[in-house]
């Protein structure tokens, strides 16, 4: 069996990158300008992919691209060129699911791994199988296997076919994101990657002859959301992935902020740790996936109780923190950030580190970079200093609890 154990984070844009890879992410999955699953996030053009490879490849981790969308003729006709491309980026994987796609991989790429995309929706090991013996050597499965079926799968699959599967973010309510509701409504294909989310939006009934008096579909006794998904949280359950035969343990949101994907990368870094070294999970990594904006969190199917993460009451987001700035330097006298959002001086920030516990710090004194004090800092993206003899490095992240 492959022992291998991976923390994959996604990265929607070269910032997102630089923190997952910093914030402890094995290996980072990323779109190019055509045929991923992202098209609302910023993605990489060919320059900034071999930028992104050099960096991760100079501190040992590794570059997925996604190509999962499923093509029609006329795009498939551009894709040897387009993959051509990706190979000469030196990209470490594919990740796709149509297997056209997979078979002009194998002739244009031959020298870059091919991970079958959960699109494909894989739930047994013949399918797994039949994607090895055409090359793949990673199946990313179906949300949709419990764990007690990802035990049968390993044990049925060669032993140098790595398995991976997501641990936490947004679900589908669509079997393994096949969906046409997007599109039915308007226009935008889910299936390459523009879903406009349909399934959050609020629903009501009518009768025909009544359209005036419409019904809310609302959380009670008699009805609910039927559309709208939990997010998937697996921090509490590493372990029993990896013992089912997980290798690869995915982060979904390469729409999500930087900020975002930093501190869930940070969160599993440790907790991926912990699963390795036999140690106890500390309290405080746990709470950490609540700190970021977020749906009410499920474990998906993996312990067969769907029902637990398909229904609830609404689908906005909960946010308990507000990113405030990041870290741009320490002199051992000022901490030299660029601020995200509006604060104040004499208030309590906390400072998120790489694979440490949050820190607290409050504002005594705050400077524009000509050595202005301040007390408001109220514009984004703006350079400030705030006093402070901690040395914290570069890329930690200062945030807020929201009252």
């Amino acid at each position: 069996m492959n022992n291998m154990l991976e923390l994959l984070s996604p990265a929607g844009d070269f910032e997102s990158l630089e923190y997952v890879l910093q914030y402890g992410a094995d290996a980072v999955y990323v779109g190019s300008k055509g045929f991923g699953m992202r098209a609302g996030a910023k993605n990489f053009d060919f320059d900034d992919l071999k930028k992104a490879v050099m960096l991760a490849h100079e501190i040992g981790k590794k570059i997925y691209l996604t190509a999962n969308t499923l093509p029609y003729t006329d795009e498939i006709e551009m894709f040897p060129e387009f993959i051509r491309n990706v190979a000469e980026c030196d990209v470490d994987a594919v990740i796709c699911a149509d297997i056209g796609v997979l078979s002009l991989v194998k002739k244009y790429a031959p020298n870059v791994d091919i991970h079958i995309s959960t699109q494909a929706g894989i739930v047994n090991h013949v399918t797994a199988n039949a994607f090895y013996e055409m090359g793949a050597n990673r199946i990313v499965l179906a949300r949709e296997v419990p764990i007690s079926d990802i035990y049968k799968i390993r044990e049925k699959i060669p032993d140098d076919m790595q398995i991976e599967a997501f641990v936490h973010g947004a679900m589908c309510m669509s079997f393994s994101g096949r969906c046409l509701l997007s599109q039915y409504m308007v226009g935008r294909d889910a299936n390459r990657g523009q879903c406009a989310q349909p399934c959050r939006w609020k629903y009501y009934v009518v009768e025909e002859k009544r359209l005036n008096q419409p019904f809310e579909l609302e959380e009670t006794d008699k009805g609910t959301y039927i559309f709208n998904a939990k997010d998937l949280c697996m921090i509490n359950h590493l372990e029993q992935l990896k013992d089912a035969g997980v290798n690869s343990f995915k982060i979904e949101g390469r729409a999500k902020s930087s900020y975002y994907s930093a501190i869930i990368t940070n969160a599993y870094r440790i907790a991926l740790d912990c699963v390795k070294e036999g140690k106890p999970l500390s309290q405080w990594v746990s709470d950490e996936v609540f700190t970021v904006s977020h749906r009410n969190y499920c474990t998906g199917f993996y312990f067969n109780h769907p029902d637990a993460c398909q229904y609830y009451e609404n689908s906005g987001y909960i946010r308990k923190y507000d990113f405030i700035g990041t870290v741009d330097f320490s002199d051992g006298e000022y901490i030299h950030i660029t601020q995200r959002n509006y604060f104040e001086k004499g208030e309590v920030l906390e400072i998120i580190q790489p694979q440490k516990p949050p820190l607290e710090i409050k504002i005594e004194e705050l400077l524009t970079p000509d050595m202005q004090n301040i007390n408001v800092a109220r514009h984004p993206m703006q350079k400030l200093l705030i006093k402070s003899e901690l040395n914290i490095p570069a890329n930690s992240i200062l945030r807020r609890k929201v009252s």
